[in-house]
């Protein structure tokens, strides 16, 4: 079997995933005939358009559209607008199900929020809305590019499916968490395209860094994970190389008894994907667990084969997250084995 696939299921898929963890609310974007999904449209205007206030060599700019509720900046007003209402709908849908049956048992996070307390409507607002923009477009865009490393590197598929088809068809938590090689070749592909390619902080007070740079308040202080994961000094003379083993120790290394890879993870300031310090994302291990999921699901059944002439390199595009120019179009070849 083949199809082509569109350049936003990842995005699609992932949303309906996150909406119905976190409210058990399901947007049904991944009916069969793929209808356009306005909320989605929606936030990946609000995405863009804030992504270019960071990116902005003169930032006057934007502020004096948005006080003049012009351009781009009215349009971002419009879509956030448009966002929280879809947030503050799933909410009260939410409470009215609780007031319903107080004993409700449910595993969404909204529900859990709810009844533990956290009535504040703004607060939960920007929960909902946090939770799907942190997950939706870094976990899509993660696996957007591991299906395209993967496809360029046969042998580290091989390894990959070997270790999915030790699993069940549906592995269960404990069975996804010991998919190590498959953990170290997801690493090793946010290495080279982390989801997030540039990111920043602002100094809350004056502070020295440890090279003896003086950052004065109120400084913004950029970091450049995409090109930290690409550094010689970093990752070795072979950093271009799409190669999990860097992230793994095998039984002739002393790691086990068993034969088994063991992981070897790196410290967030070598690796910061997740950020790093007091702040590292919380959504890590979910994040992981996901696309593990994601992952064993298609490569049991199918083998996914770019749509592109010999010698096609993908552009990446850097907005908030490290975007694939076009997309990705792809083939799925449903395996015989």
């Amino acid at each position: 079997m083949q199809f082509l696939i569109c350049k936003t299921y990842f995005k699609d898929s992932l949303l309906t995933t996150y909406a119905r963890s976190l409210s058990g609310y399901d947007p049904a974007y991944l009916l069969p005939g793929l209808p356009e999904a306005e909320f989605a449209k929606t936030f990946d205007e609000a995405t863009e358009i804030s992504s270019g206030r960071f990116n902005s060599v003169f930032p006057y700019l934007w502020k004096i559209k948005k006080f003049l509720n012009i351009g781009s900046e009215k349009r971002l007003k419009e879509a956030s607008s448009r966002l929280r209402q879809f947030a503050k709908n799933i909410i009260k849908e939410k409470k009215q199900e609780l007031s319903k049956n107080s004993s409700l048992e449910s595993v969404d996070l909204l529900s859990r929020f709810l009844s533990s307390g956290h009535s504040d409507e703004d607060f939960v607002t920007d929960i909902v809305i946090s939770f799907i923009l942190a997950g939706r477009d870094t976990t899509s865009a993660a696996l957007t590019w591991y299906f395209w490393l993967l496809s360029q590197n046969q042998e580290v598929e091989k390894e990959v499916l070997r270790e999915i088809k030790e699993k069940s068809e549906s592995p269960v938590y404990e069975e996804v968490k010991d998919m190590v090689y498959t953990h170290a070749s997801l690493c090793e592909s946010m290495r080279l395209y982390p989801p997030v390619p540039i990111d920043s902080k602002v100094a809350k007070h004056d502070d020295v860094l440890p090279d003896g740079t003086v950052v004065k308040k109120g400084a913004r202080v950029c970091y450049h994970p995409y090109a930290m994961g690409r550094l010689e000094v970093l990752w070795g003379s072979d950093w271009e190389k799409f190669r999990p083993e860097r992230w793994l120790e095998s039984a002739t290394d002393g790691a086990n008894k068993n034969g088994k890879w063991s992981f070897v993870g790196r410290d967030p300031y070598t690796y910061p994907v997740f950020q790093a310090g007091p702040r590292i994302c919380l959504g890590k291990d979910m994040a992981f667990l996901q696309m593990k999921r994601v992952v064993a699901g298609i490569l049991r059944r199918f083998k996914v084969v770019p749509v592109a002439e010999d010698g096609f390199e993908p552009v990446l595009v850097a907005y908030l997250t490290s975007k694939m120019k076009d997309g990705f179009p792809v083939r799925f070849e449903e395996r015989s084995d």
